[in-house]
């Protein structure tokens, strides 16, 4: 079992700068791919960012590219989101998740173990 609790959720003007922390607990999380979702009212949850094990591969959705960074730190067993240049439209609860390598990594069903939420809130 691996349990992730996110932080550094919250409200914060266009323009503006969020980091985000996923912390595991139960197993090392260097045996897991680790991606982050969001999921806005009504809305289904969606890829946001995926690292590989080390970390030598990410992955993003086009609306975040080159706005958000995904990096993790296997030996404080913590993956974060940085995010950049926020906008009114990244607005939603993230979510950080854990699978292994089997699946893919944009899709919400292959992820096994999956964090409470963090809510991020972009005023115009």
């Amino acid at each position: 079992q691996v349990q992730l609790v996110e932080s550094g959720g919250g409200l914060v003007q266009a323009g503006g700068s969020l980091r985000l922390s996923c912390t595991a607990s139960g197993r090392p999380i260097s045996n897991y791919v680790m991606g982050w979702f969001c999921q806005a009212p009504g809305k289904e949850r969606e890829f946001v960012a995926a690292t590989t094990w080390g970390g030598g591969s990410t992955y993003y959705t086009d609306s975040v590219k080159g706005r958000f960074t995904i990096s993790r730190d296997n030996a404080k067993n913590t993956v974060y989101l940085e995010m950049n240049s926020l906008k009114p439209e990244d607005t939603a609860v993230y979510y950080c998740a854990a699978k292994s390598l089997v699946g893919s990594y944009n899709l919400p069903g292959p992820y096994r173990y999956w964090g409470q939420g963090t809510q991020v809130t972009v005023s115009s």
